[in-house]
């Protein structure tokens, strides 16, 4: 008997196994997710399915459909060409934000001069000098009365004056942590973050960009160990949809719905998109919308990023942009704070290279995020130009069309070019190798 039960066991076990194994990855093959990253998913799911379902079921899932319906939706059309991309609308004026004190100076001031709401959501905040100020001028105007609400990802949220937000929210701010990266079963994704910076004051002006609140990326004074980033200060009816993208955040992340703002904001002529991104998103709108650009780009296709991890269709866009004779250029940090994602970028900038695109190496830190095409878009946001920022983490970006906005972009490549090597890294037989292995690892960063 006792063998008989051991057998029934094992064979309803292995039963239970097979069809969690079938189960998954039909959700692994249904999902839109990169190659590379779907075929790893599926040999650990079947070969390993001890090890590969936990996992899944922390880290592999990309979209939240079900949470997703039971929130606020973004405003973002479902269907068509424009599809996740919000209805064009106006910013009454732009300020760019390329240098770390304007940024700074910029988050200062209009904090203390918010009135009625502060509301921001953000990767990090420092417990560094800039992280601190911002933290104690958030408190005072919570004193002040004024509504303030930060929202953090919990990924690096340990990097965060704790003692401060406590005073903050002890002062009547409120802070939460979006997504904890230990949660109960089936209530989030571990690999899922935001990496949002949007920043809404009153709900009249925003900053958004791919600035951070710490010392990296901007500060009171000049620093030569600040890294080169953008950012930009938005008036007009274009903060509508940025705050309804922060409220749907705060919802998703605490259950509960923010009021609207007090007074709409007032609308202007320039002509900009809000072009939102992630699991909550019905799609990949920025992916979609960069693929789209290259392809149709005539004359120029410029990228700024920090890590360039693109995948397969990305690559032949940009190879065939550039063998018709577009002007395709990548510039990335000549080494960034990861040295894994340089060594997965290595190979594709030399593969890109001998297509015909140009490669520079900025010689400091380069943590913008931008793109130009032709004469008619400029894009500035939280994206990284990589496979975690298309496919995974929650992201914003802003798509311009004016020509002033897209002159201005043209100005800070050029300067941001001025300070760069040509080329992509060397590539001696040890590099090479090591470059190899980390290319495996490429749809997990």
């Amino acid at each position: 008997m006792a063998l008989l039960g051991w057998l029934v066991a094992n064979h309803v076990l292995s039963v239970a196994l097979a069809v969690l194994t079938a189960g998954f990855s039909a959700a692994v093959i249904g999902e839109r997710r990169p190659t590379g990253s779907a075929y790893a998913w599926l040999l650990v799911i079947l070969f390993v399915p001890y090890v590969g379902i936990p996992l899944y079921l922390v880290f592999g899932g990309r979209k939240f459909r079900r949470r997703a319906r039971a929130k606020s939706p973004l405003p973002v059309a479902a269907t068509g060409e424009a599809a996740g991309v919000t209805p064009e609308t106006t910013a009454q004026t732009v300020t760019w934000l390329d240098d770390g004190v304007l940024a700074f100076e910029a988050f200062l001031r209009e904090i203390r001069s918010a009135s009625r709401s502060v509301r921001i959501v953000t990767f990090i905040v420092g417990d560094d000098p800039t992280g601190r100020a911002l933290l104690e001028a958030l408190t005072l105007r919570a004193k002040a009365g004024v509504e303030v609400e930060l929202l953090i990802d919990d990924f690096l949220r340990i990097h965060a004056p704790r003692r401060l937000l406590r005073e903050l929210m002890a002062a009547g701010g409120r802070v939460r942590r979006f997504m904890p990266l230990f949660h109960a079963p089936f209530r989030g994704r571990g690999n899922l973050r935001n990496h949002r910076k949007i920043a809404i004051f009153d709900g009249e002006r925003a900053i958004v960009g791919g600035m951070n609140l710490a010392t990296e990326y901007m500060g009171p004074g000049p620093s030569a160990e600040r890294w080169r980033d953008l950012g930009c200060l938005v008036t007009g009816d274009v903060v509508r949809p940025l705050g309804a993208i922060f409220d749907a955040d705060w919802e998703f992340a605490t259950g509960a719905r923010l009021p609207p703002a007090a007074r709409p904001p007032a609308p202007g002529d320039l002509p900009v998109r809000v072009v939102p991104s992630g699991p909550d998103s019905p799609s990949d709108a920025i992916y979609d919308a960069l693929l789209t650009a290259i392809f149709r780009a005539e004359s120029r296709f410029w990228v700024a990023t920090p890590y360039f991890v693109p995948d397969e269709p990305l690559m032949r866009a940009l190879t065939v942009a550039a063998r018709r004779g577009v002007d395709v250029r990548l510039v990335v940090p000549a080494r960034s704070n990861h040295l894994l994602a340089d060594l997965v970028a290595g190979p594709s900038l030399r593969e890109l290279v001998a297509a015909g695109v140009t490669v520079h190496r900025h010689t400091s830190m380069l943590h913008a995020k931008a793109i130009l095409v032709d004469s008619t878009l400029a894009v500035v946001g939280s994206a990284n130009f990589d496979m975690r920022s298309f496919f995974l983490d929650y992201e914003v970006a802003l798509f311009f069309q004016g020509e002033r906005e897209i002159a201005r972009l043209a100005a800070w490549f050029d300067e941001t070019l001025a300070a760069t090597l040509p080329g992509p890294p060397a590539a001696g037989w040890a590099r090479t190798r090591v470059e190899s292995v980390a290319r495996l690892l490429a749809p997990l960063l």
